[in-house]
């Protein structure tokens, strides 16, 4: 059934339904009270507002942590019956305080709320300095308060007593509270009191036409809209004191704000409040305690799925025409699986790549000048970092798979020069290339044919490859793109990550071997240790002397051997000139895996502390925001220093120092033809398609991870002109015998990662809010630069120990694991039901068929890691098309609904969702268009209220608006 609209809902719909393109701003919320010392009074800030509530701790001088605020339910109704009879002045022509304050005793004495006499008393109290949590309080001395008593008392002397200026004080000016303040921000000030000159509640609201400000009224310079006065007779301040936070609250509440802004008349005001106590949420007193602070939730759920009941596209117009959310049914529904305007399919000759060119042209001057920030220099280092450790690693394998055919110095040029063009020209600067796996596992199998020369075909690879991926550029391929969902995405990053981590640890698991720990030595036996060095006999001499000639006279070479000392000789001297080595501790060495473990892990463990650090409650927020940035650069330092000053010889970073190729035999340039046979330049198109379709998967997988919408990226992507590209490369790094180049997934989410952008000024208590990614050019080309000048900078890299970097990569692979749902749903495995987390597919998906959906993932996962570990690596790309298709398998087992929560629905599933959403949609319509049953009404004596008359409400409208609670007005 549809549920029928709430009068305060239908009357709000056309106060905020109203065209209005200017957002509302932002309201600060303070709330003064007024104390007592003899006969002197003066206003005191006892809470402030921004988002949270924060209360001046009592006895204390210091401000609560922010927390929610917590009202009583009868406070709220108490509040609404102020606004009712008090008096409510909308867009008042105030420029100062005594003006305004003026104004507002006119009108209530126009309206015969208190005498005239009562003028000047109420006057005088409102005209009172204020005195705000960072000023000294009234007395700074004992002789101080002797003189409270000499203070004039006359409220003829209002006017000139008061401190209110119209200009900020300089206290203001210099209170760092201005930083959680957003700009364009204005001020509500509620003032609640007690007198004794009055027998009934003094309420006052008011909206001023223009924000101004009233110098020291607010603690920050921030011009003051609204202000809430409520003075009454002694005896109820606790009563007042609710009143005021719960205005207070309301204020800073997205909605009634909205309408405090709009409203026409108290009506309005009365419908926000009502509106607000739909909403509210009531706590049983005998299970909570209202001394609790609520700490503020990490994520604030948004005031548009509010502000969307109340709209009228949503709903619809009033004589139903329209359906609306207002349904029964859970609405709630996950996000679409959309990739956006990129991929759509244009039928045109390499029209996918003129919309990438059109959609990035505009954004060239930004692409640089907003690379110049701090954060970039953190970015470009941890990166560059990653990129050279990367290049040395398969620059090495390949050495060793092509028999230096392809080096560590082909490794750096080749990323310099693919990584810079790629990074200045593509479609997303953001992605990071590099060489990865499968293509190793392919340049090695290429090599072994022995019978054909290996860089000419590889050539001819690279060549039929480029023309290939220029084929599918043009023809819009990458249109494909749209059938990866979530749970290829998930296979192939976790793959990913799962391989820089497992690398990392064999890595470590390696210098064991090599730096064995000596499980035998014994401290207490030190002194019977020993290793001497002995000489050959004179044979022994000869052998070694016509085998490894030192010299051209074999003779001098053995008379200088056996004139040697042989004692003196250090471990490597004597195994170069033969000699024998005797001891017990010849085979010592000493504990480098330790130390090495040590780096390793500690240089991973810091990097996740220090990232952490950046939400704790240390040092202020920029200091922990720059030691967040830089968090992989310091502990690199930091544990490169440790090695440094322990003086162990570590592994250290090897980079070559010469501009040649690694062969001698080889040169810069590969020739197409002259040592293959004809047959093979046309044979070569067929291992070209399986690099083909490598390369593809690789780089639109990759580019898709980057481009999800978590991301946050705001300047397009360009599938087509990133595949144009990395074909142009392949051909270029194929005639020069450079490594292939593809998207590197681990890397560029590490990228995206640094380059991430929060508010700055957030609420006191809420979350900084992400706001997308610093999209350039220029940490990129940084990087790829750095990676290519860095044979000169070998005489400082040399000094940064292997596991420091070995530490980062660890780092990056797991780190890239964070946010992905595949891997939340594995430790759903380890937790009973009642400890799981409340993810949202929990809610509407059984939990034994999330456990199925992640079974087929893990599954998937194994047969590619099982894949990967073998020769069968080079089907590794077809299989990333398998994965494809065993989510369309999926369909068969589960419903579209699950499918749609755990996943992603596939674009014809989507189109067939839609159809039945418009037949849903429509007979919401046909019912909405019955009238709507009259709103129930609790029949108010039920409660102890007399009910009162409906107000009057707007011609165009039937609004039957809550009874009136003008019966507690004298409570207050």
């Amino acid at each position: 059934c549809v549920h029928a609209v709430s009068p305060a809902a239908e009357r709000l719909r056309y106060i905020l339904g109203e065209d209005d393109d200017m957002p509302t701003p932002t309201l600060f919320t303070e709330m003064d009270t007024l104390q007592h010392d003899g006969d002197e009074m003066e206003w005191k800030e006892s809470a402030r507002w921004v988002k949270f509530e924060e209360k001046v701790e009592e006895g204390g001088e210091r401000w609560s942590k922010p927390h929610v605020s917590t009202l009583t339910l009868h406070s709220l109704f108490e509040l609404r019956t102020c606004i009712q009879t008090g008096s409510v002045l909308l867009d008042l022509e105030g420029y100062s305080l005594p003006q305004i304050v003026d104004d507002i005793v006119d009108r209530q004495v126009a309206d015969g709320l208190i005498g005239p006499e009562l003028r000047e008393k109420v006057s005088f109290v409102l005209l009172r300095k204020h005195r705000h949590q960072h000023k000294k309080p009234i007395h700074l001395s004992l002789a101080d308060m002797g003189k409270s008593n000499n203070s004039p008392t006359n409220p003829s002397q209002s006017r000139s007593m008061n401190d209110i200026s119209d200009k900020p004080s300089t206290d203001q000016m210099k209170n760092k509270f201005m930083k959680k303040i957003p700009r364009d921000a204005e001020a509500s000030n509620v003032l609640i009191g007690e007198v004794d000159f009055l027998d009934k509640p003094f309420v006052a609201f008011v909206r001023l036409a223009q924000a101004t400000t009233l110098g020291g009224l607010t603690e920050v310079p921030v011009p003051t809209r609204f202000l809430f006065v409520l003075l009454g007779p002694h005896g109820k301040g606790k009563s007042y004191n609710e009143i005021g936070r719960a205005i207070a609250t309301l204020m800073v509440d997205d909605l009634f704000s909205d309408v405090a802004y709009k409203a026409r008349d108290r009506d309005d005001l009365v419908a926000g409040i009502d509106e607000f106590l739909d909403e509210v949420i009531v706590l049983p007193p005998g299970e909570w305690d209202p001394k609790i602070r609520i700490e503020p939730p990490k994520k604030v759920p948004s005031a548009d799925m509010r502000k969307s009941v109340l709209n009228l596209n949503e709903l619809g117009q009033v004589n139903g025409t329209a359906g609306g959310p207002g349904g029964g049914e859970d609405e709630e529904m996950p996000t679409p699986h959309e990739l956006g305007e990129e991929l759509q399919f244009t039928g045109r000759f390499c029209g996918g790549l003129w919309l990438d060119i059109k959609r990035k042209v505009p954004w060239i001057l930004s692409d640089f000048s907003q690379g110049f920030h701090i954060q970039s220099i953190s970015a470009v280092l941890f990166i560059y970092l990653g990129c050279i450790t990367n290049a040395i690693t398969f620059g090495g394998l390949l050495g060793d798979a092509t028999d230096n055919y392809q080096g560590v110095m082909e490794s750096f040029l080749g990323t310099a020069l693919a990584g810079t063009v790629f990074c200045l020209l593509g479609g997303q600067p953001l992605i990071i290339l590099s060489s990865t796996g499968p293509i190793l596992i392919f340049e090695k199998l290429l090599y072994e044919s022995n019978t054909i020369d290996y860089m000419e075909l590889r050539l001819w690879i690279g060549l039929h490859s480029c023309l290939q991926c220029l084929i599918l550029v043009a023809t819009d391929a990458s249109y494909i793109i749209k059938y990866i969902t979530r749970f290829t995405e998930e296979g192939f990053s976790s793959l990913i990550s799962f391989i820089f981590i497992s690398d990392a640890i064999k890595k470590m698991v390696g210098s064991f071997k090599y730096y064995p720990i000596n499980r035998v030595f014994k401290p207490d036996y030190v002194t019977t240790y020993r290793c001497d060095c002995i000489a050959p006999d004179q044979a022994a001499a000869m052998a070694f002397n016509v085998s490894v000639p030192l010299a051209d006279d074999n003779m001098t070479d053995l008379y200088n051997l056996t004139g040697l000392d042989w004692s003196q000789l250090s471990k490597k001297e004597c195994v170069k000139y033969g000699g024998a080595l005797l001891g017990n501790a010849c085979k010592y060495v000493p504990d480098l895996a330790l130390i090495s473990f040590i780096l390793f892990f500690g240089t991973y463990s810091m990097t996740v502390s220090l990232k952490k650090f950046k939400t704790s409650r240390y040092f202020p927020t920029k200091c922990r925001s720059l030691v967040g940035d830089f968090s992989i650069i310091i502990s690199i330092l930091v544990f490169c220093g440790i090695d440094y000053l322990l003086g162990l010889d570590t592994p250290k970073l090897h980079v070559p120092t010469e501009v040649k190729p690694t062969r001698p035999d080889r040169g810069w340039v590969v020739m197409p033809f002259g040592k293959n046979p004809w047959w093979v330049y046309v044979a070569s198109g067929v291992p070209a398609l399986l690099v083909t379709i490598l390369i593809f998967m690789d780089q639109q997988i990759s580019a898709v991870i980057v481009n999800r919408k978590e991301n946050k990226l705001k300047k397009g992507c360009g599938y087509h002109l990133d595949l144009f590209w990395v074909g142009i490369l392949m051909a270029v790094c194929s005639f020069l015998g450079l490594p292939w180049y593809v998207a590197a997934t681990v890397i560029s989410i590490a990228h995206i990662d640094s380059l991430k952008m929060e508010s700055e000024s957030s609420a006191p208590g809420e979350q900084p809010q992400f706001l997308g990614v610093r999209e350039q050019r220029l940490t990129g080309i940084l990087v790829f630069v750095l990676t290519g000048v860095s044979i000169f900078l070998a005489p400082v890299l040399q000094y940064i120990p292997m596991p420091v970097l070995y530490g980062v990569f660890l780092y990056m692979g797991v780190a890239s694991l964070a946010g992905i749902q595949f891997w939340e749903r594995i430790k759903l495995y380890l937790m009973p039901a009642k400890h799981q987390p409340d993810f949202s597919f929990l809610r509407h998906v059984p939990l034994r068929r999330v456990h199925l959906f992640t079974l087929v993932q893990i599954i998937c996962l194994a047969v590619l890691w099982t894949l990967k570990s073998t020769v069968a690596a080079i089907i590794f790309p077809v299989m990333i098309l398998g994965l494809m298709v065993v989510r369309k398998m999926m369909d068969l087992m589960f419903s579209q609904h699950d499918l749609a929560w755990l996943d992603d629905i596939l674009p014809e599933k989507d189109k067939k969702k839609e159809k039945d959403g418009k037949k849903k949609k429509d007979n919401k319509r046909t019912k909405a268009a019955d009238p709507l049953p009259p709103p129930v009404k609790i029949p108010m004596d039920t409660i102890g209220l007399p009910s009162a008359p409906d107000p009057p409400s707007p011609p165009s409208l039937t609004v039957s608006s809550p009874p009136s609670l003008t019966h507690l007005a004298p409570r207050l």
